[in-house]
């Protein structure tokens, strides 16, 4: 069994949030295998149904059984619950572990969030941390975290055949069947075109002539990507929130594999030294530190940040009490000739008070101007204070 980082309390009732099959259920099932609990899988198209039509049921199952908790699954698929649930925590001192893979019918309506009876845990696929020696970066990088891919499926064809079937569940189970858009086809194709654009700016024009919608309708389901969470937006940095508001954002899959499965390359190897392989491996490491930052419960705000003249920083850390990290990903094995980094030398001088590094697949840790050059896994680990 691979150990997670998140560990929810038991304390008191939770949310824990993530996308499909990123091991929700399975964490639940470790931690309360020695308490006998009410399971309440919203999945089961029976107990929806049943439930849908008469909220109140709940706790009539509860009644039967008396149990110090019981856990829903997908809490989303209806949002009415949460009244009962509050009422269980009130009335009947139940608690309660709550999973959804999508906020976005809680959110938009309206629903009891139980004004803070409950906390809030995120649970993400595989990270490197967590799988430990059994982490190939290879692996990771060509089909990606999700945990069955590494716990249940041995096989490539196995692997590749479990992402396709993951995008269609998604399709059909998150956005048709919760009414996401009005029609399938166009999302479709906004889904093909936001993993074409990946870790770059996001151009509403651009995926407007890509797949054929307005960019009004394009940024409508970048946002139904985002409250599905199956990416998120990495924002400009700028001193001024007024300013960071007025520039455009990045979106990240929050997989690779889910990437290379809607650009139709995750069948395909993934070759060191290309364009893809520098772009995929910057996917997986931003991810890195959006896991650890929820896993750990950092409350960091991560942005990008661009020039005029097109120069970036790839990651922005903001810490507490203003301490600010500067971090470039590079894809290399071995350090390059000292032109290759002379841009971010220059721009990182901007940030005189920041602490500055460089992450790669360079074994060999080395400092030049007060920049950290490290390999990947020991950066994220003196970052993090792992």
């Amino acid at each position: 069994m691979i150990s997670r980082i998140c560990k929810p309390s038991k304390s008191q009732s939770f949310f824990l949030f993530g996308p499909r099959a990123s091991g929700k259920s399975t964490l639940l099932k470790n931690l309360f295998e020695q308490e006998k609990v009410l399971w309440i899988d919203l999945l089961d198209q029976k107990k929806e149904h049943e439930l849908s039509m008469n909220p109140d049921a709940l706790l009539d199952h509860w009644l039967k059984l008396k149990t110090k908790w019981i856990i829903i699954d997908e809490i989303q698929k209806i949002p009415r619950l949460l009244d009962v649930v509050h009422r269980g925590i009130e009335t009947h001192k139940i608690r309660f572990a709550l999973t959804g893979s999508s906020a976005r019918k809680l959110k938009r309506g309206g629903a009891n969030l139980l004004a803070g009876r409950a906390a809030t845990y995120s649970l993400a696929p595989f990270s490197s941390f967590e799988l430990d020696k059994k982490f190939d970066l290879q692996k990771s990088l060509e089909i990606g975290l999700l945990p069955r891919l590494w716990t249940d499926l041995k096989q490539r064809s196995d692997q590749v055949r479990s992402l396709y079937s993951y995008v269609q569940t998604y399709l059909k189970e998150e956005v048709a069947a919760e009414q996401l858009v009005r029609q399938l086809d166009p999302f479709r194709r906004v889904l093909v075109a936001a993993a074409q654009s990946n870790g770059k700016i996001i151009n509403y024009s651009s995926i407007e002539r890509d797949a054929g919608v307005s960019p009004s309708q394009a940024e409508r389901h970048f946002e139904i990507l985002v409250d599905t969470l199956l990416g998120r937006y990495l924002e400009p940095f700028e001193t001024s929130l007024r300013k960071r508001q007025t520039k455009k954002s990045k979106f990240y899959f929050f997989d690779t594999g889910i990437v290379r499965t809607l650009t139709d390359l995750v069948a395909e190897p993934l070759h060191p030294s290309t364009y893809e392989y520098g772009e995929i491996f910057e996917t997986f490491l931003i991810n890195e530190f959006f896991k650890l930052a929820d896993a750990l419960e950092k409350h960091w705000k991560f942005s990008y940040f661009q020039t005029r003249d097109g120069v970036e920083i790839d990651l922005m850390i903001e810490k507490p009490r203003g301490v600010l990290i500067l971090v470039e990903i590079k894809s290399w094995n071995h350090f390059p000739r000292s032109e290759k980094v002379q841009s971010y030398h220059r721009l990182a001088k901007e940030f005189p008070k920041a602490k500055k590094y460089v992450l790669s697949n360079d074994l060999i840790g080395r400092e030049i101007d007060d920049i950290r050059y490290l390999h990947w896994h020991e950066g994220l680990k003196e970052i993090f204070d792992i």
